[in-house]
């Protein structure tokens, strides 16, 4: 497995498999990387072929947080990370600091990131995705999206990828991805793959290890929702939208340290608001846990 972590040398290693005729496969990721991570490189093995190479960036994008968002304590760990994607068959580890991704700013990102501020890391030219991304995390996080198309962009023009895979968890963001590289003429496919879960249906994700003592428990509680909104629309097989939602609401908040942040009812192709929910309609929701805040969707 190679460890790559300069911009340049990332480039020039993609464009030598691109002249071999070697397809590559990345899957984006920002670390601490667990079973759904995992699952996204065996798919992209799955889509590359044996004889193809599979590279998985880790790169924490401050550009995609928020003010007194979690930047600064994002959970790292470069080497159990290593170590994952050796057992995984990962052929490349694309590693990047914020001063490759972003040279002009990159001191000025160190510094917000120790005063656990919105990192101030900037290029000159973003990528903007402005309808699909005005809606549930982009309005809860009016500038993430734009941090997270233009680090993918980013990716896309280093690594050279064939195929990329996202998972469904994030189901917006991958969503906007698949707009923007038909938008831009990327030639890249991009596969969905599907929510990895824990026993207890709670979707994995890196920053689940904030949870501790009860806190983990009570996350199940986005799991719950969805499984409520499936047996009520089972049984009237069509519910108010604006009902469905109080009822998510008085759910949630029947755990002492949870609160809603927005639950959305919608048309996946593509999000589309609904007025009534009936089997087919997509579940998105936001839930804080204590101060940890996690995102879930799921086809009702």
């Amino acid at each position: 497995m190679r460890i790559v972590s300069r911009v340049a040398a990332m480039q020039k290693l993609a464009l030598r498999c691109k002249r071999a005729g070697t397809r590559i496969g990345l899957v984006p990721t920002m670390g601490y990387l667990h079973a759904g991570h995992l699952s996204l490189v065996q798919r992209a093995r799955r889509a590359v072929g044996k004889n193809g190479v599979v590279v998985v960036s880790i790169f924490v994008n401050p550009t995609q947080f928020g003010p007194k968002e979690d930047f600064s304590r994002y959970p790292r760990d470069l080497k159990r990370d290593l170590k994952l994607c050796r057992g995984a068959g990962v052929d490349v580890v694309f590693t990047p600091g914020d001063k490759e991704m972003y040279p002009r700013q990159g001191e000025a990102a160190d510094e917000a990131a120790r005063e656990d501020a919105r990192p101030t890391a900037k290029c000159s030219t973003y990528v903007v995705e402005e309808r699909l991304s005005q809606t549930m995390e982009g309005a809860a996080r009016p500038t993430h999206f734009r941090g997270v198309t233009t680090v993918v962009a980013k990716l896309f023009n280093l690594v050279q990828p064939e195929v990329a895979v996202f998972g469904q968890k994030d189901f917006q963001q991958a969503v906007i991805i698949q707009r923007m590289v038909a938008d831009l003429n990327f030639p890249v496919k991009i596969i969905i793959a599907p929510t990895v879960r824990e026993a207890d249906g709670l979707a994995m994700s890196s920053r689940n290890q904030y949870l501790v003592g009860d806190l983990r428990r009570q996350a199940a509680v986005l799991w719950c929702a969805i499984q409520m909104a499936r047996a009520t629309v089972k049984k009237l097989r069509t519910f108010p939208a604006v009902k469905l939602k109080v009822a998510v609401k008085k759910l949630v908040a029947c755990e002492p340290d949870t609160r809603l942040d927005y639950v959305e009812f919608f048309e996946p192709e593509p999000p589309t608001p609904v007025a009534e929910v009936t089997r087919g309609t997509h579940m998105a929701l936001a839930v804080y846990i204590g101060k940890t805040r996690l995102i879930d969707n799921a086809r009702i």
